[in-house]
């Protein structure tokens, strides 16, 4: 049986890597994309081809809407079709401050990676996939977002905005292509021990003893990849737009 294929944006580390090697253990073949002088890209190859997927590197900046048509066709090429998105990549803000000192760099930034880019990915995906004859497989397009896409945190503002607005792109795609039997899902993790949170430790290990998570410590990128492979396994049925929050209770209103 044809196995179904997978692309990964952001996928060199972290939650990106977590969600391949469970992708890869799950059945899937799996492209991994990250930046192209990103030289943890071809390690992260490797890593997930010991899950006995077949592994290609798909490098490219999710940011540079040029790039799309190269990575895909890459993805095509190699394996002939793409049953399931998954976009990982994103910034954060470049420093943390006053919501009334962002820059407009900062700000651009933000939606050009985290908005615009994972808007025109996902639409160029979404018309190779209605282009394409479905395999057996369940075919999808997983978003992961953040718990910022609802809560405010007013210090980096205009990353909560980028956010917000890539969950509701994920509604969007989700009502247009619901009809096709393509899933859309959004997963919104919350305090993900990784190299990137690693600087914002000691403040939240405070936090988290004090009660801000309902479960009383950080969550790990492979809690995060357990949620995506259930998405794209279809093991979600008769959703739409599903978002999930994997944050350990963050976000639970709690008295």
């Amino acid at each position: 049986m044809t196995k179904p294929v997978v692309l990964i944006t952001g996928a060199s580390g972290g939650i990106g890597l977590a969600i391949a090697v469970a992708m890869g253990q799950s059945g899937f073949n799996v492209a991994l994309n990250s930046l192209p002088e990103d030289k943890a890209l071809n390690d992260a190859v490797t890593t997930v081809q010991a899950t006995g997927a077949q592994v290609i590197a798909v490098p490219g900046d999710v940011a540079d809407l040029e790039t799309h048509n190269t990575m895909l066709d890459l993805v095509q090429a190699h394996f002939g079709r793409l049953d399931c998105l998954i976009n990982n990549a994103g910034v954060s803000v470049m420093s943390r401050g006053d919501l009334l000192d962002v820059s407009t760099e900062s700000f651009d930034r933000c939606h050009t990676v985290n908005t615009r880019g994972t808007f025109f990915l996902t639409q160029n995906a979404a018309r190779r996939m209605l282009t394409t004859d479905a395999c057996k497989h369940h075919r999808s397009i997983i978003n992961i977002t953040s718990s910022n896409a609802v809560a405010v945190s007013v210090n980096r503002g205009e990353y909560c905005i980028s956010k917000a607005a890539s969950s509701m792109g994920s509604r969007l795609f989700a009502q247009r292509l619901a009809s096709a039997g393509i899933g859309v899902y959004e997963i919104q993790p919350g305090l993900i021990e990784t190299q990137m949170t690693a600087p914002s430790k000691p403040k939240y290990d405070v936090l988290i003893e004090q009660g801000l998570t309902s479960i009383p410590r950080w969550g790990q990128p492979e809690e995060v990849a357990s949620v995506a492979v259930s998405m794209a396994n279809g093991n979600l049925p008769y959703t739409v737009g599903q978002e999930i929050r994997v944050d350990g209770g963050l976000m639970m209103p709690k008295f």
